[in-house]
């Protein structure tokens, strides 16, 4: 073997066997602007974080890009909703990464569906109601009681991660969660108004936001979950509406509009763009814009 390749040999053992403290970040893959956003909060100057999606995507459909795999390759913490909501992806990113670090059941694969109770698992999995996951519905970022629950485990994997930081990881904590805690009592108060509304959803991804607010959803563009709306089914949906009117048909801001849009216009019922997460409008720029937008717009047709 050659000097040089020797010399190449030992750079790469030295490089996995240098702990984590004598990096310059921690370097966090996360999957969805909302995790990004928090990863970033918690992690300040000690963590660089890359969302791998953003809020004009289907967190449900990413292509396993090249860039994305190499980007995974070097990660020392994954930041994933799981609960399947990135099954058709991420398995294949961890596999063709080779990254020992973050695969399930070391200490960097980071799940924020595992640290908050799941709503709507089935009783039984049958694949002809369209897309069911099993654990239960992975959209939790809707309800901010969620946020401050996964804040509190990543901060703790962070921490324990690299602990030369670990100081600075909790004291954000800290900072996140008390104007996170009043950020809730301000939006709670705000949105009373909107207590018992009925809407229309696109898709069934905010039965934590419904729960958290006591919103009361009486449709779905959708005949099943994950199945495009059907000029039947929402034929269907506008002759109940006729007789027992909703208050908003809403959707996320990475979803056709156009269900949506025929609806309200047959039925004089608001259609609502919602953000969803980090990004889905201007004014959600963070994780606080994110609700203050989101209620915002309801209120602006439900009162």
């Amino acid at each position: 073997m050659s000097t040089s390749r020797n010399t190449l040999v030992f750079i790469i053992i030295l490089a996995l066997l240098t702990p984590l403290s004598a990096q310059a970040a921690l370097n966090v893959f996360a999957c969805e602007p909302e995790w990004g956003a928090l990863a970033r909060t918690i992690g300040g100057d000690a963590a660089t974080v890359f969302t791998a999606t953003t809020a004009h995507q289907d967190p449900h459909h990413i292509q396993a890009r090249p860039s994305l795999i190499a980007r995974m390759r070097r990660a020392d913490l994954l930041v994933c909703t799981g609960a399947e909501l990135e099954i058709g992806w991420l398995p294949l990113l961890l596999r063709k990464a080779h990254n020992g670090r973050v695969q399930p059941g070391q200490l960097g694969y980071f799940l924020a569906a595992n640290q908050v109770r799941l709503l709507e698992r089935p009783t039984r999995l049958d694949r002809s109601e369209g897309d069911i996951h099993a654990q239960g519905n992975p959209h939790i970022q809707t309800d901010p009681r969620n946020i401050a629950r996964v804040a509190k485990a990543l901060a703790a994997r962070m921490a324990e991660l690299d602990p030369s930081q670990a100081e600075g990881y909790h004291r954000r904590l800290t900072d996140f969660d008390d104007r996170w805690q009043k950020a809730i009592a301000r939006w709670e108060q705000r949105a009373a108004p909107l207590k018992g509304a009925a809407i229309v959803v696109h898709h069934r991804q905010w039965p934590y936001f419904e729960a958290w607010l006591g919103l009361h959803q009486v449709g779905e563009l959708e005949p099943k979950p994950g199945i495009p709306p059907t000029p039947g089914h929402l034929a269907e949906l506008k002759a109940r509406l006729k007789a027992n009117p909703a208050k908003a048909i809403i959707h996320a801001a990475y979803m056709d509009p156009s269900p949506a849009r025929w609806l309200s216009q047959k039925t004089g019922i608001p259609e609502v763009t919602l953000p969803f997460t980090v990004g889905g409008t201007d004014a959600a720029k963070d994780l606080f814009g994110l609700f203050d937008d989101t209620i915002d717009r309801l209120l602006k047709v439900i009162q």
